[in-house]
């Protein structure tokens, strides 16, 4: 046999090998577990200025919680780990001291989905530098992949949409556990008991002027939410759901489902009862509909456990579609 017809029969064997592969990464989806970082670093980084540069980042406090949560969870390994169980992590993040500095990301090697972040320096000091400039990049890349990993659990089995599809002519994927408390001609309350608590979404139309009528968007945002704050009620006589006064929420612009919105992030407590909690509000700007669309998350967590379900509620928000007029 000469060299090619050797070529003409080993080249369809490495594509198909090739295709496999990939195919069974593909099959293989990753279950890790919500919010968790893999870090795969030796002990003598770990436990010096690199180790608490990269907790200082990644394991800082959630904004807006009541007690204080990470960001992240870390699990941190040391390098040899890595050609073993450890390849199935979600979120990987390799740091290695050699001679070369250098960041890269690769993804769905292992397993899928899949980020691994590659961080190396000559020096403590180069590698310490090289996550001041790529952190911010590996939070969003992370957390993306956290709420579409929430948007696919919530997926595989959702409420019916008809109701609010009828009501707001949107698309919301609201996983099965979550029931409807409160049905009014605007507004709707949906909640989901937990052993630790509950969790709840808000779905809600305003005129577009009670928002842009003026300058102080921030203000009008929490007025809007507590003059609906007077359906949420506990357990007490005459209590209401109001914006914590004593912080000011976070406030950002964003954009959902191609349109301007308006995202903030505070606490909330019930006026004349001890319940309290975070919240996330998206006032969504929708001129076709000529109204604010109004999507709110907020929990109840007495364990203080709130990290993930409040991502999990964000989830839920960030998978709206709103239908064309």
């Amino acid at each position: 046999m000469n060299k090619t017809h050797f070529l003409l029969l080993i080249i369809p064997f490495l594509f198909f090998s090739c295709l496999k592969k990939n195919e069974k990464i593909h099959q293989h989806k990753n279950s890790s577990k919500i919010n968790t970082i893999s870090i795969i670093i030796d002990d003598q980084l770990w436990y010096g200025e690199v180790g608490d540069s990269i907790r200082n980042k990644f394991a800082a406090p959630v904004i807006g919680l009541i007690q204080e949560e990470p960001l992240f969870t870390i699990n941190q390994y040391p390098a040899k780990i890595l050609e073993g169980f450890m390849t199935d992590g979600r979120n990987i993040i390799v740091v290695k001291k050699t001679n070369v500095t250098k960041f890269e990301i690769t993804k769905n090697v292992y397993t899928s989905p899949q980020n691994v972040f590659r961080i190396s320096g000559k020096s403590v000091s180069d590698i310490i530098s090289a996550f001041e400039i790529h952190t911010p990049q590996i939070i969003r890349i992370i957390r993306e992949t956290e709420i579409a990993e929430c948007q696919r659990i919530n997926s595989k089995s959702l409420l019916n949409p008809a109701i609010l599809n009828n009501k707001f002519h949107i698309k919301l994927d609201v996983p099965t556990g979550y029931n409807y408390v409160l049905h009014k001609r605007n507004f709707i309350w949906l909640k989901k008991e937990m052993v630790s608590g509950s969790t709840s979404l808000l779905i809600y139309q305003v005129p577009i002027s009670n928002i842009t009528k003026n300058s102080d968007i921030v203000g009008n945002i929490v007025r809007m939410r507590d003059s609906v704050g007077r359906y949420i009620k506990g357990r007490e006589p005459n209590t209401r759901m109001i914006t914590e006064e004593a912080y000011a929420p976070y406030f950002s612009k964003i954009s959902i489902d191609g349109k301007n919105a308006y995202e903030t992030k505070g606490t909330w407590d019930l006026r004349n009862d001890f319940m309290t909690g975070p919240f996330i509000n998206y006032a969504i700007i929708d001129k076709a509909y000529n109204r604010i669309l109004v999507l709110e998350g907020f929990c109840y967590s007495p364990s203080h456990e709130e990290r993930d379900s409040m991502l999990e509620l964000e989830a839920i928000i960030k998978s709206v579609k709103i239908n064309n007029r």
